[in-house]
């Protein structure tokens, strides 16, 4: 039987380890650089169809989501958050019906189930503390983006609907989150 030297031995382990080390590069290549642009809206579509409309005057996004209803009967009752963001210099204020309410992590929660074919009252998020001599020069270039979200409305045991943020859709199924 051949004997191994120190120095084969240690470059056996070092081509072992570079072995492992580029087994995964793909997948590492990959994460790194998949990356997505946008402009505008993207519509995600996971069985459930929600849409957003916005409309803009008087330097207030008025902002109402829809649960459209499903020709195949796949839609569900939902509950809805938004937030808007937009630069640092000129805050945000919201203003709606009861039904909106800010939470603590800076979304406004519509607190009524939103059923298929139905939408949410007007959400306004007002651009303020704009100096009037500014808003000219400002036009269409101010940019405010509203984010919001959807989930299945849930019941707990005496049938009494409420809104999971952690619970996903994933394919149809419902899956709660860690």
């Amino acid at each position: 039987m051949r004997k191994l030297t120190k120095r084969t031995a240690i470059a056996a382990a070092a081509l072992a380890a570079v072995v492992a080390l580029t087994a995964t590069v793909g997948v590492t290549g990959a994460y790194f650089t998949t990356y997505a642009a946008a402009k505008g809206s993207v519509e995600i579509s996971l069985n459930e169809k929600t849409t957003i409309d916005e409309s803009f005057g008087s330097w207030t996004k008025h902002v109402t989501v829809s649960n459209e209803a499903g020709a195949d009967g796949s839609s569900r009752a939902v509950f809805v958050r938004a937030k808007a963001f937009s630069g640092a210099t000129y805050p945000l204020t919201y203003s709606g019906d009861a039904n909106w309410a800010p939470g603590e992590d800076g979304y406004y929660y519509y607190h009524e189930p939103l059923n298929p074919g139905e939408k949410t009252t007007v959400l306004d998020v007002k651009i303020s503390g704009v100096p009037e001599s500014e808003k000219a020069n400002i036009g269409d270039n101010f940019n405010v983006v509203v984010v919001y979200e959807t989930t299945p409305v849930l019941y707990d045991e005496s049938g009494t609907p409420y809104a999971d943020w952690s619970v996903i859709l994933d394919n149809g199924d419902l899956k709660g989150g860690e």
